[in-house]
C-alpha cells in the first residue's frame, strides 16, 4: 500500500500558547534566580554577620581573664544563674555571655592553650584545626552545611594566648527559609507557566480568529474553484485585516481573470467560427464543382484569402494582447522621450491619409521622459488614431492630436468628429472583442481588440487612458503617463 507521508498537525493557537508559556517560563527562571540568589545572600549574610558578632563579643568577654582558661575562671562569665548579690564587692556587673548571645542555634565550645574543651554549649559539628589567624568558614554537616568560626583569645593586658573559641551556627533558620523560599518559587514558577499558556491560548483564539474565516475560503475554493466567496472582514486595524483586504482583492482579480479567460475563449471560438466557415464553404464548393468555372475559383480564392487574413490579424492581436499583460515582467526600464514618437505617429498619418486634416498641438517646451517601451508608445498612438480614421464621418475628416503636461504627468489626446458612441457603450469599448456596431466594424477590419491592447499596454506602465464621447460629436481618448527624470539632463 502507498503511504502518505503527513506531517501531523498542530494548531497556531497551540504553538502560541507553548511559545507564551515557554518565554515566561524563561523570563520569570531569569528574575526567579536572581532575586532568589540575592534573597538568600543575604539571609547567609545575615547568619555570617551574627556569627562574626558572636565571636567578637565573647572574645572581648573572655580576654578580660587574661591568664590561662580553665572551668572555673570562666564559670562567672557563663553561669547564667547568677545573681547580682553574689557579686564581690567593687566588681563590674556584666550578664552572663551565653545568655547574651547565645539564640539557640549558635554553638559555643571554649578551649585552653592545650587545645581541651573547656566549655560546650552543644555538641560540636567539626573537629578544631586550632590556628593563631581568625576564620569563618564552611563546614559539612549531619543535615547539611554550617558555619564555623575559629579563633584564638588572648588576654586583654598581657597580650598572651589563653585559650581558643570556636563557634558554629548550624544554620537551621538559613535553611528553613532556604526551602521556603524554593517552594513558594516553584509554585510561582508553576502558577506563572499555567496561567501565560492559557493567557497565550485564548489570546491566540481572539486574535488569530480572521484565520478562520481565511482556511474556509481557501478550502472552499480549493473545492470549487469558481465560487464567489469571500473572507469576512472585521473592524480591526491590524495585519490580519490587512491581510484580509488583500486576500479578498486578489479573489477578486483572480475571479476577473477567470470570467475574462472564459470570455476570451467563448469570444475567440466565435470570431474564428464565421472566417473557418467561410473558407470550408468555399473550399467544399470548389471541390465538388466550382474548380471548373473560372469566376467562381477566383471569388472564392479572393474571398479565402480575406478570411486567412482575418485570422492572421486576429491571431497577432490576440499575441499582442497577451505581450501587453507581461510588460511588467518585459520591458522594465524602458525610457522614451514622448515628444518624439507623438511627433513621429502625426507625421506618419499626414502621409497614410491626406485627405484627412491632421492638427497637432504641442504644449511641451522640452524633451519630455516617460517610462514606456517606444514601439509600444508608438503602437498605442497608432491604434487609437487608425481608429480615429475609421470612425470618422466623410463630413469632417479632421483629427487633433493634443500633447500637454501635467505636475508629474504628460497628457496625450486624439480627438475625432465622427460617429461618436453612447454612454452605455463608453464604458466597454476596452473590452476584448467588443464593438459598438458588430457589423460596420467588421466592414472596416477591425476584430475589437485594439483598445482593449491600448489599455493593458497603457497600465502596464502605470499610465490611465479614458475615454470621452457623445453620439454625433465625437470621440477624444487622453493617456496620461508619469514622468521620469532624464539621467542626462540631470546636471
Amino acid at each position: 500500500m502507498k503511504q502518505k507521508d503527513e506531517r501531523r498537525f498542530v494548531s497556531l493557537k497551540i504553538k502560541w500558547a507553548a511559545g507564551t508559556a515557554l518565554g515566561s517560563l524563561i523570563i520569570f527562571c531569569i528574575v526567579v534566580m536572581a532575586l532568589f540568589s540575592a534573597f538568600t545572600q543575604n539571609l547567609f549574610h545575615q547568619e555570617r554577620q551574627l556569627l562574626n558578632q558572636g565571636m567578637t563579643n565573647i572574645s572581648t568577654q573572655l580576654s578580660t581573664v587574661n591568664r590561662p582558661l580553665t572551668k572555673k575562671n570562666v564559670s562567672h562569665l557563663i553561669d547564667p544563674d547568677r545573681k547580682r548579690s553574689n557579686i564581690i564587692s567593687g566588681e563590674e556587673y556584666k550578664r552572663p555571655v551565653i545568655k547574651e548571645l547565645s539564640d539557640g542555634h549558635l554553638v559555643i565550645n571554649i578551649y585552653n592553650p592545650d587545645g581541651k574543651n573547656i566549655l560546650s554549649t552543644g555538641r560540636y559539628i567539626k573537629k578544631p584545626q586550632f590556628t593563631t589567624n581568625r576564620n569563618i568558614h564552611i563546614a559539612a554537616g549531619p543535615d547539611h552545611d554550617v558555619l564555623v568560626g575559629q579563633m584564638p583569645i588572648y588576654g586583654q593586658t598581657n597580650r598572651q594566648l589563653i585559650g581558643y573559641l570556636q563557634v558554629e551556627n548550624n544554620l537551621d533558620a538559613y535553611m528553613q527559609s532556604y526551602h521556603q523560599l524554593a517552594l513558594v518559587c516553584v509554585l510561582a514558577l508553576c502558577l506563572v507557566v499555567i496561567a501565560s499558556g492559557l493567557l497565550g491560548y485564548f489570546l491566540s483564539l481572539f486574535l488569530l480568529r480572521p484565520l478562520d474565516g481565511i482556511h474556509d475560503t481557501v478550502k472552499e475554493i480549493s473545492a470549487d474553484p469558481t465560487k464567489d466567496v469571500r473572507v469576512p472582514t472585521t473592524n480591526r486595524n491590524d495585519e490580519l485585516a490587512e491581510l484580509i483586504t488583500m486576500f479578498n482583492e486578489m479573489l477578486d482579480r483572480m475571479q476577473r481573470y477567470i470570467d475574462q479567460q472564459s470570455q476570451f475563449v467563448s469570444d475567440v471560438s466565435h470570431e474564428l467560427r464565421t472566417p473557418v466557415a467561410i473558407i470550408q464553404g468555399h473550399l467544399e464548393m470548389l471541390q465538388r464543382w466550382g474548380k471548373d468555372d473560372p469566376k467562381v475559383l477566383d471569388d472564392s480564392i479572393k474571398a479565402t484569402l480575406i478570411e486567412t487574413r482575418r485570422m492572421k490579424n486576429l491571431v497577432q492581436e490576440m499575441l499582442d494582447l497577451s505581450r501587453a499583460e507581461q510588460v511588467e515582467i518585459n520591458f522594465r526600464n524602458q525610457h522614451t522621450v514622448v515628444n518624439d514618437v507623438v511627433h513621429q505617429v502625426y507625421n506618419n498619418f499626414k502621409m497614410l491619409y491626406p485627405d484627412f486634416t491632421f492638427r497637432l498641438d504641442d504644449d511641451l517646451k522640452e524633451p519630455i521622459m516617460v517610462d514606456i517601451y517606444r514601439d509600444h508608445l508608438e503602437q498605442v498612438l497608432v491604434i487609437l488614431c487608425d481608429n480615429a480614421v475609421k470612425y470618422s464621418t466623410d463630413d469632417h475628416k479632421e483629427i487633433h492630436i493634443i500633447l500637454s503636461r501635467g505636475m508629474n504627468t504628460v497628457e496625450i489626446g486624439i480627438q475625432d468628429f465622427g460617429e461618436g458612441i453612447s454612454p452605455e457603450n463608453v464604458k466597454r469599448v476596452f473590452d476584448r472583442f467588443y464593438r459598438v456596431d458588430k457589423a460596420r466594424s467588421r466592414k472596416k477590419g477591425g476584430n475589437g481588440l485594439g483598445l482593449s491592447i491600448a489599455k493593458r499596454l497603457i497600465e502596464g506602465y502605470h499610465g490611465s487612458i479614458t475615454l470621452e464621447s457623445s453620439v454625433g460629436a465625437g470621440s477624444l481618448f487622453r493617456i496620461i503617463l508619469p514622468i521620469i527624470e532624464d539621467p542626462e539632463t540631470k546636471k
